[in-house]
């Protein structure tokens, strides 16, 4: 069955799903637009006839200049609003989806009461299990109208509207999100003894590789790998962090590379600090808390992650003294 089908399978199944309301790729409009796109035509949609005649006039029918007009105006514009959309949709949706997991205090105890009239787990599983298709098959229709708009117009746009997609952190096979919703799955599949192996079956995690990863299985058979290797340490990342770029950290590293105290946090960094990897700057501000990857390491590598524990209290408790006393000398003027 050809893609367009199949996501067009896909939206008809979600209108009544748990994410009707979000943004979706209009595949088949932006194929149209392709497709009505005279000027870029290929030779293979001609009759033998036409084909004859159209020899000598091939590089009038097929575009080798680096944009189309014709195209262009309609299909980066509104592929990347859309894209742009689908990112905020899935993101916030994965957000109030873990929170649901990981609540705490008060919050923790009145979902507790709440599983006594409604079974919380089998919905977050559903829902969940909906978002990963839903990131997937989005993020697929993007990488397949691309190629196809490269392929008619004979040149790289597309490919290079992928690496700005990228640069501005919409691109939703890359978003630290979709780590954490596979953590959220691997530890959910552990609590319930193995019983939603068959859902958690789209994530895998392997931490005493080298480097430790955590992979993810596309629709389409095509396969992902996430480094957990903290850049800075070199270690396996703990108390992980992303940034506003998506590269991950743990927190003391992070909280190193940006001249903060690990107790103040990464909010605490300069609009001015950097990425360590891709050195943009402002990425501070916007770093995500991955608590469910931090929960699974706590589960699978309990001494590494109880070394790591004692070995940042020890480092928060000197920087904590370090700070004080320096605030100290400054008051009394000495």
């Amino acid at each position: 069955m050809k893609f367009g089908e199949t996501f067009r399978e896909y939206l008809l199944k979600e209108q009544e799903g748990f994410i009707n309301n979000c943004s979706h790729v209009e595949y088949k409009r932006l194929k149209k637009v392709l497709k009505t796109c005279r000027s870029c035509k290929p030779l293979e949609d001609f009759g033998d006839d036409e084909k004859e005649a159209a020899d000598d006039a091939a590089n009038q029918q097929l575009c080798q200049c680096q944009s189309c007009p014709l195209c262009d105006q309609t299909f980066f514009s509104e592929l990347m609003k859309e894209a742009s959309e689908i990112v905020g949709c899935f993101s916030s949706r994965v957000r109030d989806l873990l929170h649901l997991h990981i609540a705490t205090g008060m919050q923790r105890y009145l979902l507790q009461l709440r599983k006594c009239f409604k079974n919380d787990q089998q919905s977050m599983v559903e829902e969940g299990k909906m978002l990963i298709e839903y990131a997937t098959m989005n993020a697929i229709a993007i990488r397949k109208i691309l190629k196809k708009y490269d392929k008619v117009h004979c040149s790289e746009n597309g490919k290079n509207f992928r690496s700005k997609m990228q640069s501005e952190h919409i691109e939703l096979l890359q978003s630290p999100w979709l780590i954490e919703l596979g953590a959220f799955y691997l530890n959910l599949d552990a609590s319930d003894g193995g019983h939603l192996s068959e859902l958690s079956g789209h994530f895998s995690c392997d931490l005493s590789a080298t480097p430790p990863v955590m992979a993810m299985l596309l629709p389409d058979s095509k396969k992902l790998d996430y480094d957990l290797t903290c850049a800075i340490c070199l270690e396996t990342v703990f108390n992980p962090y992303a940034l506003g770029c998506g590269h991950l950290f743990c927190k003391s590293c992070a909280c190193s590379a940006a001249s903060v105290m690990i107790f103040q946090g990464l909010k605490a960094a300069s609009r001015e600090s950097k990425c360590p990897i891709c050195r943009e700057a402002g990425v501070y501000a916007k770093a995500v808390k991955m608590s469910e990857l931090d929960l699974l390491l706590k589960r699978r590598c309990k001494d590494y992650w109880k070394e790591r524990m004692n070995a940042e209290r020890v480092e928060v408790l000197k920087q904590t003294k370090e700070f004080w006393d320096l605030q100290t000398k400054y008051v009394i003027g000495y």
